[in-house]
């Protein structure tokens, strides 16, 4: 289904074109982008990141769902640094957020000193929740809801993270993303729904 559509849309453009892979954490996002990658020999943004770093464990902790789900995507880095310059078939270039580095004494985060690059290609996948979120809209020809039941989703991020990170997670995150997908982007609002069950 996905493979069809950016067929036709590689075929009615003569620029690259942008495939945004959004959907709650553990949906299978990264997963179904490396898939998509290997299909159509795409490169790929991962909007983790671009998480917004400058706020700190505290800044978070004192917003509403709707503000957390506002502010986690620095969209407007990501849309300068990654995706302006890859649909214009030129190298992007930016600093990523540094996951592994974790929460500094003071609660605030760091980037990662070591640059990432991403050669231009005729299909740009990014991936990652919050990728689809208004301000990108003109930069993004296919917008694809990844989404599986819950008790998969946290299956898979239990499997893949320490049980104090996913509880402050789940904590900071669930209402957050729960009024992204209700409210800034509902499922009918995406050009295609991908479910991914295994």
């Amino acid at each position: 289904m996905i493979l069809a559509r950016v067929e036709q849309l590689l075929n009615s453009r003569n620029r690259p074109i942008v495939v945004a892979l959004d959907g709650p954490s553990g949906s299978g996002k990264s997963s179904l982008a490396r898939k998509l990658a290997t299909r159509t020999r795409a490169t790929v943004i991962p909007t983790d990141d671009f998480f917004a770093a400058e706020l700190t464990a505290a800044d978070w902790d004192a917003r509403s769902a709707a503000e957390r789900a506002r502010d986690a995507l620095d969209w407007r880095r990501l849309r300068q640094s990654a995706l302006e310059p890859l649909r214009a078939g030129q190298p992007a270039l930016w600093y990523p957020f540094d996951f592994a580095a974790g929460e500094r004494p003071d609660g605030s985060y760091s980037m990662s000193t070591t640059a990432a690059r991403r050669e231009p290609a005729p299909v740009v996948i990014v991936e990652g929740a919050y990728c689809t979120r208004p301000e990108l809209a003109d930069l993004i020809d296919l917008a694809v809801l990844v989404d599986a039941p819950a008790a998969i989703r946290h299956e898979r991020l239990a499997a893949r993270e320490e049980p104090a990170f996913l509880e402050a997670w789940h904590r900071r995150w669930d209402d957050a993303e729960a009024f992204y997908f209700t409210h800034v982007r509902p499922a009918a609002s995406f050009d295609l729904v991908v479910q991914q069950i295994g």
